[in-house]
């Protein structure tokens, strides 16, 4: 004899009323959060040189993923893009 559907049960869905009630305690929980850090100049040079360390690891590393075509298309684009910039 079979045992039934073995398909799992229908979650519930919420209503509109339900769905309101998330919403707002989802607002209510952000604006009791703490209020936003002050960004210190030394934070700024500390993001602007982990980006810098990225770059030299990504810059290389995306160019010898790319096909020589595709890098001389790239290169065609730009020089484009900063002549069109002096001409203005």
């Amino acid at each position: 004899m079979p045992k039934g559907s073995r398909t799992k049960p229908r979650k519930k869905r919420e209503d509109e009323a339900q769905a309101a009630v998330r919403i707002m305690e989802t607002i209510a929980e952000k604006s009791e959060e703490e209020p936003p850090v002050e960004i210190t100049d030394e934070m700024r040079a500390a993001a602007a040189a982990f980006g810098r360390i990225g770059g030299r690891i990504g810059g290389p590393a995306r160019a010898v993923a790319l096909s020589a075509k595709k890098r001389s298309e790239i290169a065609k684009k730009a020089a484009t893009a900063r002549w069109q910039k002096r001409r203005k």
